[in-house]
C-alpha cells in the first residue's frame, strides 16, 4: 500500500528555556490525512513541540527546521500558522464564557460587509460549522451555558472557520466524560475520511491505541521512536515501555493495606445548589473512612462527587442544609476552610490551575501557602525554613525543576500536581481528599502519585479519591462509594468491584445495601 505524502516534517528541533533543555534534536514526520499521536511523560516536551510548530514559540527562539507541504516555514506568531491552515486547540480552552457560540467562533476573524461585522452571515456560517462537528446548539447560546464537551466542539468549529488543514489537539478528552470523549474520537475519524490531518496529545493510552495511525513517543525532550499502530501491533503496554523506558508490570505499586478503625464519619449531609433553591447537590449523604484506607467515589460527570467534597471542606460550595460530621467519635464543625484545615482535612481540587495553585507564585511559596503559621516566627515567614521544606518535598515527591524558586507555571502538569499535593501534605492532614488527582497526567507520573497516596495511608491517614476513571478506582481503592444525582447509591469492597457493577450503581436511582 502506497504511503500518503508527507504533510509536515520537523527536523532537529531544539528549544531551551533558562536552566532547562525542553527539546533536543526532536524529529517528527506527519503524513496527510492521518491521526498522529504524540505520547510521553509530563515534561517530555510534547506541548513545547506543538507550540514551536504553531508559532507560540516563534522562529528564532528555537533551532531546527519545519517543512510544511514541502516548503520551509518560519512562523513568527500563531496567526501566521493559522493562515497556513495549522490550528492548535490547547487543553485550557480559549473561549470567552460571556459571549455566544457565534461570537467565539469568529472572535478576531469576524465576517464583514461594507466595513461592519455581518452578524447574519456569521450566524449562518456558525450553523454550518456546528453541523460539521455534530453540535446541535443555538449559535446564540452563551459559552457558559454549555458543558465542557460542547465547548470542545465549539473550539473545533472555530478551527474549521480558519480553513484548517492540520488540527492539533492537546489533551482534548482530559476533562470529558466517556460519551463526550467517544463522540470526539468519532469526529476525528470522520475528519480523517475527509482528508484532514490531526495531531493528538493524550495520556489516555486506550484512546490513542483506538484512534491513532501513527504514534511518536518523546522522552526527556528527545524523539524515542515512531510506531505504525497497525503494522507494529501497538498496544498500551508497548506505548508505556516507550514512554518510561522500562516495563511497568503493573499500573499500580504493590500495596498491602493496614486498615484501622473508622475515624471520619458523615451523616445525612444535604446541600443546596448555590444558584438554585430547588436543586439539591447532596441528598442525605452518609459515609465513613477508616485510618489507613483509600476510599473511592465513582460517578458520572455531574453526579455530585465534587460538590460533596467541596461542601464538606469548609462549606466552600453550595448552601448547607443539614448533616453532621464526626472525627474520632466527636462531632466537628467545618464552617470555614480554616476550620476544616484545623480539624485535619485537606482538599486537592480537580482544577489545579485555577483553584489548586496561584500560577504567579514560585514553587516554594505554593508549597507552604495552606499553613503559613507553621513556618512563621512572630508573624513573619522564615525564608530559611520555607526553602528547606520546599527542598524536602521536591526530593521526596521527585518534582522535576532546576530550583524551588522557579514559577509553578513553568512546570509540567504532573509536577504541578505534585506541588499541590505538597501544599496540602504540609498541613499534615488526617484526611486528604483528592479530586481527579491524575487528570491530564502521564502513566509514569500516575504511578508516582499512587505511591504517594499509599505512603500517606501507610502513616495511618485516610484518603478519599474522586475519579472518573473506573480502572483507577478499582486498582487503587479499598472501598468505593457510587454517586448518582447527589445521592450515594452504593458501597463496594475492593474484592467485589468491577466496572459493570459500579456503572450499574452509578446510574441507580435508589440507594442499594452497603457491603
Amino acid at each position: 500500500m502506497t504511503q500518503a505524502p508527507t504533510l509536515l516534517e520537523m527536523r532537529s528541533i531544539t528549544k531551551t528555556f533558562p536552566g532547562v533543555k525542553a527539546l533536543a534534536d526532536v524529529n517528527l514526520v506527519v503524513r496527510e490525512g492521518e491521526i498522529h499521536a504524540i505520547c510521553g511523560e509530563n515534561g517530555a516536551g510534547k506541548s513545547t513541540l506543538m507550540k514551536v510548530l504553531s508559532g507560540v514559540h516563534p522562529h528564532g527562539s528555537y533551532a531546527g527546521d519545519i517543512l510544511y507541504r514541502g516548503d520551509e516555514v518560519r512562523f513568527q506568531d500563531i496567526r501566521a500558522s493559522e493562515q497556513a491552515g495549522i490550528v492548535i486547540i490547547h487543553q485550557e480552552l480559549a473561549l470567552v464564557p460571556g459571549m455566544s457560540i457565534t461570537e467565539n467562533i469568529f472572535l478576531g476573524n469576524e465576517p464583514r460587509r461594507r466595513g461592519a461585522i455581518d452578524w447574519k452571515a456569521a450566524q449562518l456560517r456558525a450553523l454550518e460549522l456546528l453541523e460539521q462537528v455534530g453540535l446541535r446548539e443555538d449559535p446564540d447560546t452563551l459559552i457558559k451555558d454549555i458543558g465542557v464537551g460542547k465547548q470542545q466542539l465549539v473550539e473545533i468549529a472555530k478551527a474549521f472557520s480558519k480553513d484548517v488543514k492540520l488540527l492539533i489537539l492537546d489533551e482534548p478528552t482530559a476533562a470529558l466524560n466517556e460519551d463526550d470523549s467517544r463522540h470526539l474520537l468519532d469526529l476525528l475519524r470522520g475528519f480523517r475520511e475527509r482528508g484532514i490531518t490531526s495531531i493528538i496529545i493524550s495520556h489516555k493510552l486506550n484512546e490513542i491505541e483506538a484512534v491513532a495511525d501513527t504514534i511518536t513517543i518523546l522522552r526527556d525532550g528527545r524523539t524515542i521512536e515512531s510506531l505504525d499502530v497497525k503494522a507494529d501491533g501497538v498496544n498500551e503496554d508497548r506505548i508505556v515501555r516507550g514512554m518510561v523506558g522500562r516495563e511497568l508490570s503493573s499500573r499500580f505499586p504493590d500495596h498491602t493495606p493496614d486498615i484501622g478503625e473508622v475515624f471520619f464519619e458523615v451523616h445525612d449531609w444535604t446541600v443546596r445548589h448555590p444558584n438554585s433553591d430547588e436543586r439539591l447537590v447532596c441528598k442525605g449523604s452518609s459515609f465513613n473512612v477508616r485510618r489507613g484506607e483509600i476510599v473511592g467515589f465513582a460517578g458520572l460527570m455531574g453526579a455530585g462527587r465534587t460538590e460533596l467534597a467541596m461542601s464538606l471542606f469548609g462549606r466552600s460550595y453550595g448552601t448547607y442544609l443539614s448533616g453532621r460530621v464526626y472525627k474520632d467519635g466527636e462531632e466537628i464543625q467545618l464552617k470555614s476552610v480554616s476550620a476544616a484545615i484545623r480539624h485535619g482535612l485537606a482538599y486537592v481540587s480537580e482544577d489545579r490551575k485555577s483553584i489548586g495553585l496561584n500560577l504567579l507564585d514560585d514553587i516554594k511559596t505554593s508549597m507552604v501557602a495552606a499553613k503559613l503559621p507553621k513556618i512563621a516566627k512572630r508573624g513573619v515567614i522564615d525564608p530559611v525554613s520555607e526553602h528547606r521544606i520546599a527542598e524536602e518535598y521536591r526530593d521526596s515527591l521527585r518534582i522535576k525543576t532546576p530550583s524551588v524558586d522557579e514559577g509553578v507555571v513553568k512546570l509540567s502538569g504532573g509536577n504541578q500536581q505534585k506541588v499541590v499535593l505538597a501544599k496540602w501534605m504540609f498541613t499534615d492532614p488526617d484526611l486528604l481528599i483528592l479530586d481527579e488527582p491524575t487528570r491530564g497526567i502521564d502513566v509514569g507520573a500516575k504511578y508516582e502519585i499512587y505511591g504517594i497516596i499509599q505512603r500517606l495511608v501507610g502513616q495511618g491517614k485516610g484518603v478519599i479519591v474522586i475519579s472518573s476513571e473506573l480502572p483507577e478506582l478499582i486498582g487503587l481503592c479499598d472501598r468505593i462509594y457510587t454517586v448518582f444525582e447527589g445521592t450515594i447509591t452504593g458501597e463496594v469492597a475492593r474484592r467485589d468491584a468491577d466496572p459493570e457493577l459500579l456503572m450499574k450503581q452509578m446510574t441507580a436511582t435508589k440507594k442499594s445495601p452497603t457491603s
